[in-house]
């Protein structure tokens, strides 16, 4: 019996201390999370703005842009995944990269050939482990991403889509990424951002009516400028709000984790106690039976 007391000791011991980490990441992520959300809200009027400038280029002029303009006969597809640097995060990478597999099997099924981007080391793991090819990756910022790290990407997606499919480049980009909801909810969701969707539509745009541009020096330098910056802007946005999903994904995750260890401990104290009592127990039991052997060998 003093084995199995031990034994629940030592689990309790174990569990103690995993819950002080789970409990110390817990505080981490709820203290960083303001930040990253600070951080969305903070660039979602310039990527608005930049979209309101964008569409009104696009619609009011009447002009090919190669970013704007559709390939007749698509054959290569990059998707853009953004996952993250650790684990202990629930669910976040997992559904991520669920997401980019039924998107690639979409892109499969339309005929294309796809190329895989990541963004995080949870998704490298993931498609070095299954042996996927990988187009180029970028690691160390998921919970703390910057607008050099969203321009770099950006730089290499653009290049790709500049070059023609038979050397090597694609003929549409999407990003898979997490869109911070609530604390409570964050969803995946997967957008093409290259190239544009241009819809024509009688409804008021978003945010009233496009003010009549006159563009400087002409409609095609302004949109040689901005696009460039509006794939940024949206790559960016998808990072930040990727960055507020893990760190919310973490603090759930880890309060659960914590909460539960306080469960385990709580049962773990019981039983240790039960056979704690149990050898009490047995020990008088054993005191009490010697006593009485003495007493009978006395009184023969």
């Amino acid at each position: 019996m003093g084995a199995q007391l031990r034994i629940y000791r030592r689990r309790i011991r174990s569990v103690r201390a995993t819950a002080k980490i789970t409990r110390a990441m817990e505080l981490i992520a709820a203290s960083r999370i303001v930040k990253a959300q600070q951080r969305v809200a903070a660039s979602t009027p310039y990527a608005q703005a930049i979209t309101r400038a964008v569409s009104a280029v696009a619609s009011l002029s009447d002009i090919d842009h190669p970013l704007l303009t559709e390939r007749p006969d698509p054959t290569r597809a990059a998707v853009l995944l953004v996952t993250s640097d650790r684990g202990l995060a629930g669910a976040y990478s997992a559904n991520v990269l669920r997401e980019g597999d039924a998107l690639t099997e979409h892109l499969r099924e339309r005929g294309m050939d796809v190329v895989h981007y990541l963004v995080g080391r949870k998704g490298l793991a993931y498609y070095r482990f299954r042996d996927r090819p990988i187009a180029a990756s970028w690691l160390g910022f998921s919970e703390n991403p910057g607008y050099l790290q969203a321009k770099e990407i950006a730089d290499t997606l653009i290049n790709a889509f500049q070059t023609p499919a038979e050397d090597g480049g694609v003929d549409e980009i999407h990003v898979v990424y997490t869109r911070f909801v609530s604390m409570l909810t964050q969803t995946p969701e997967a957008r093409r951002i290259l190239p544009l969707e241009v819809e024509e539509t009688t409804e008021e745009p978003v945010g009233g009516a496009f003010p009549q541009y006159e563009f400087e020096p002409n409609a095609a330098g302004v949109l040689d400028a901005l696009l460039p910056r509006y794939v940024e802007a949206r790559i960016y946005n998808a990072l930040l709000q990727g960055a507020a999903s893990e760190l919310a994904a973490r603090r759930r995750a880890c309060k659960a984790a914590t909460d539960n260890a306080e469960e385990l401990i709580k049962t773990y104290t019981r039983l240790a106690n039960a056979a704690r009592q149990a050898e009490i127990t047995q020990e008088i039991s054993e005191i009490v039976g010697g006593a009485d052997a003495l007493v009978a060998a006395g009184s023969e």
